[in-house]
Parts: structure tokens; C-alpha cells; sequence
């Protein structure tokens, strides 16, 4: 049996893909996304960024022929070139367990081995900021083999990562222990005869090639995972409690968790009547917020809902959409202030800000923090006056944090798609994501195709819109549940000042 890197890698990320990959029905893999065709994309524009200023050599073999790579690199290193990209080493672990190992790049250093005096260290050129465990663990990995093979030990060995000058050592004395320790269960995995539990993990999961088949599965199974607010940790220690059906859970007195790590009283009592909603399919308030569901006067008759849609790579947020709900008149209309290029970011936020001025009074609504940290980020970069941010700021409402701190819902997410889909609401483009837009404007850049421009300004309207209806719900179920709401045309207090 062959093991490499990357079934190590994703071993770290979730302990049923590889077997799944190794062992499963080829049947039931997803077809890839644009957004998953994006990363790969970008990755291998960095590792050439990389690479355009090594002078390297890359052995030559049939793609995927291990034993040819290996017997291909083994004549590089014996030369002593100075970087090796797309090498390969194999070596024996157990009588029928082979590592391979394949670094982004093989480095000459000097020292003793096998070759004379130098040998080799790896490097991984990886699309991230951060040097994350994960990518530390595989460069352990790379090393211990190296080491194995080499008759020598290996003390270097770096990352190269997004943005970063120069790579990152990784502390081998520290990783290559918890390397063995993760190698051996992960060996030890792949020999059962039935792959690892389901969890599943919304946001890593929805990238994965065996989403649909682990996502019936948990369904079928009604398992813990598809409730929000069971983590991971969360879930080990229910099991050992014996909970594992929402049933159980709803069923359980929120005191006998309350002391376990990763909970309190408020968390315990959250996914207790989490549980009971989803089994009941009915949205319920939560016991201990009726204080925190307040109301001002205002009497608005003019109402602001704003969504943006940002390039992370370019750290550009290149739409701001805000929809403006006329109470009085019975109208909406919907103004995208869109960056067509980088450049023209600055234009965009001074429009965003115009348009705000022209009804100070109305209450900004939102959908989770992001777009009041970007404006207060925005505001810093263009150097605007804070007279000008903080009474627009005070006015911002962000309706995620009202909803979960208030009610429960039976939904298997928060994200605003999942709660909008659940009142029936529906986007014009039932292929749209915030990740798909991402794509676009990225395709947009290189093509100047309008067309992509057109369907990001149609999904951020639609989530202005939908924002706009988990609102007008929020506050009809605050009127007919909560004997503490005061009937008034506002639906929620604006923030005290956060600028």
C-alpha cells in the first residue's frame, strides 16, 4: 500500500476521505466546482512565482509511476542540483506499507549522506498565509522519508507560503513526532473494513469530492453533526453520554452538560432547544434573551439592507449593494456600486457613502459582521473622516446576531442562504455563491466578460433581498412569540456606536 502526502493531508482535514479515496465507488465523487478550479488555479500560479526565480530541474517519468520518479530524482540528487521541482522518494515503512514522498521542491544542503557531502531538504510552496498544521505535518513527513532514504538526518526544512518573502523554517524536532503519531492512525484507518464516522463540517466539507454521498449518509442517519453548534469536541462528548439522535438531545436537561468543556449553561441550553426545534420543525425562542430583544420609536418608513462582495485575493471589495425599501410607497430599488477594476475601490466606497447621507435616519441592516468591519476597514484605508463613518455605523443592525441569540431554528445552518431558503425564498440564479462570485470577477479581470458582472449584481441584490425577508419573519415571529416585544414598525434597536 502505497501512502503520499496528500492522503496524509487530508487525512488531518477529515479522517473519512482517504479511505473513501483509496477504497470507495468511484460513483458517488462529486464533479469539481468553479471555486475548488479557482484554488488550484491560483495555487499553481504561486508555485511558478515561486519557481521563476530557481534555477531548477525537474525529473522526467510517467505521471503518477512512483518507482520511475523515484529511481528519476535519485539521478538529480546524485548529480547535486542545486533545487529539485516535482521529485520523488519512496521507502519502505512496514513489509506492506511504502511512503511517498513528493515535495514541491528537494533543496541542496550541505552536510553527510549517502551522495557525498550534501542532501536534500523539502519545501512546500502552498497557497496559504499561515503555516497551518496540516502543511507543517506533510513537510515532516517529506523529511522523514528524506531522512530514511538519505542515511542522513534532515534539520531543515521550510514552507513557502502567500505573501511571504522568504519560506517558513518548520521546527522538525516538534512535528516529525506528531507526524508518526498521526501516520500510524491514519495506517491503522485505512485497514478497517468500514470508513471512519461522518461529521459533517459545512464549510470543508462543501469543498469535498464525497460531499453528496457523506451528506445522504448523515441524513439517513439523523446524525448530530447536521445540528448547528455541534463541534467536533462537542459531539465526542455527547457520544460518551450516550446522545446520539437529535431525540436524545432534546430530551436531555441542559444541566448535565452545562459543566462539560466546550459548554456553558447558554450553549448547553442552546442545542438542547436546537434539537427540539429540528425534530418539531418549528422555529422556537430561545429561554434566556427576552431582555435583549428591544425596540426604539423610530418609525421608519425608509430602510437600508447592504451586502458586499469581495476578491480576498486582491483584498478588494469591489461590490457594495444596497437595497432601499420604501415603506410608505410600497417600492424597493436596488444600487450596485461595483468596482469594475481594483483601482476603483476608493469610487465605490465614496458612492456607498453618498448614498447612506441621503437617509440618516434609516437603520442599516445586515447579515453577519463582515460588512460593518469592512466599512470601518474602508474608512481607515481612505483616510474618511470618522464625522462621517460613526453616525452611519450606529445605525448598522446586523439581523445574524439578533437571530441567534434570540431563536432557534430548524435549519442545518445560519448562513443566510440556508434560513432565506427555509422561508421560501429563492435566489434568481440557484448556481450562485459568494465562492461563485469570487470566480466571476476573477474571470471578469481576465476576460472582461460582462455578462459575469451582471450575475454577481443579480446574486447581491437577491441577498439583500433575502436579508431584507429573514428581517420582515424575524420581527413578525418577535411579535407573535415574545410577550417582552413592543409592537413598533422597527424591528430591532440600532447598535450603540461601535466606530
Amino acid at each position: 500500500m502505497l501512502i503520499n502526502a496528500e492522503l496524509l493531508l487530508q487525512y488531518q482535514r477529515c479522517k473519512r476521505r482517504p479511505f473513501l479515496d483509496i477504497h470507495g465507488e468511484r460513483r458517488w465523487v462529486n464533479t469539481g466546482n468553479d471555486l475548488i478550479y479557482k484554488l488550484q488555479q491560483d495555487k499553481i500560479t504561486h508555485q511558478k512565482s515561486v519557481l521563476s526565480e530557481l534555477a531548477y530541474e525537474q525529473p522526467q517519468y510517467p505521471r503518477k509511476d512512483w518507482y520511475s520518479a523515484h529511481k528519476a530524482t535519485v539521478e538529480l540528487m546524485q548529480k547535486g542540483v542545486e533545487y529539485i521541482h516535482k521529485g520523488a522518494i519512496i521507502t519502505d515503512y512496514t513489509s506492506n506499507v511504502t511512503l511517498v514522498s513528493h515535495p514541491h521542491l528537494l533543496i541542496k544542503q550541505p552536510g553527510q549522506s549517502q551522495f557525498g557531502d550534501w542532501y536534500y531538504a523539502p519545501a512546500n510552496i502552498e497557497l496559504g498565509k499561515r503555516p497551518k498544521q496540516e502543511y507543517q505535518v506533510v513537510v515532516a513527513f517529506h523529511a522523514h522519508v528524506l531522512t530514511q532514504y538519505q542515511q542522513s538526518e534532515v534539520d531543515s526544512a521550510w514552507l513557502i507560503l502567500r505573501g511571504k518573502d522568504k519560506g517558513y523554517p518548520v521546527d522538525l524536532d516538534k512535528w516529525i513526532p506528531q507526524m508518526e503519531a498521526i501516520l500510524v492512525e491514519f495506517i491503522n484507518s485505512l485497514q478497517q473494513d468500514e470508513a471512519p464516522e461522518i461529521f459533517i463540517s459545512r464549510q470543508r466539507c462543501s469543498l469535498c469530492h464525497w460531499h453528496n454521498d457523506c451528506y445522504a449518509n448523515a441524513k439517513s442517519q439523523e446524525h448530530l453533526s447536521l445540528l448547528p453548534g455541534v463541534t467536533p469536541p462537542r459531539y465526542a462528548q455527547l457520544q460518551e453520554l450516550n446522545i446520539t439522535t437529535p431525540q436524545n438531545l432534546a430530551d436531555t436537561n441542559p444541566e448535565l452538560l452545562e459543566n462539560l468543556i466546550g459548554f456553558d449553561y447558554q450553549v448547553a441550553t442552546k442545542l438542547v432547544v436546537q434539537a427540539e426545534s429540528t425534530i418539531k420543525s418549528h422555529p422556537l425562542l430561545l429561554p434566556f434573551n427576552y431582555d435583549r430583544i428591544q425596540s426604539l420609536e423610530f418609525n421608519h418608513f425608509i430602510e437600508l439592507y447592504f451586502d458586499i462582495e469581495a476578491q480576498p485575493d486582491l483584498n478588494l471589495n469591489y461590490l457594495l449593494g444596497v437595497l432601499l425599501v420604501d415603506k410608505r410607497n410600497h417600492t424597493e430599488q436596488f444600487y450596485c456600486f461595483l468596482a469594475e477594476s481594483p483601482e476603483d475601490e476608493e469610487a465605490v466606497w465614496q458612492q456607498f457613502l453618498d448614498l447612506v447621507w441621503q437617509y440618516p435616519q434609516a437603520p442599516i441592516y445586515h447579515f453577519c459582521v463582515y460588512e460593518f468591519d469592512t466599512v470601518k476597514r474602508l474608512s481607515k484605508l481612505y483616510n474618511t473622516p470618522r464625522k462621517y463613518v460613526s453616525p452611519v455605523l450606529n445605525r448598522f443592525v446586523d439581523i445574524y446576531e439578533y437571530l441567534i441569540q434570540n431563536v432557534t431554528l430548524p435549519v442545518e445552518s445560519y448562513a443566510l442562504k440556508a434560513i432565506a431558503r427555509w422561508l421560501g425564498f429563492e435566489w434568481r440564479n440557484p448556481e450562485a455563491s459568494g465562492a461563485k462570485c469570487i470566480y466571476w470577477y476573477d474571470e471578469w479581470l481576465k476576460t472582461g466578460d460582462r455578462t459575469l458582472l451582471e450575475t454577481i449584481q443579480l446574486y447581491n441584490e437577491d441577498d439583500c433581498k433575502a436579508t431584507c425577508r429573514v428581517k420582515e419573519w424575524l420581527f413578525q415571529f418577535f411579535q407573535e412569540q415574545s410577550p417582552y416585544y413592543p409592537v413598533s414598525s422597527q424591528i430591532l434597536s440600532p447598535k450603540q456606536s461601535q466606530a
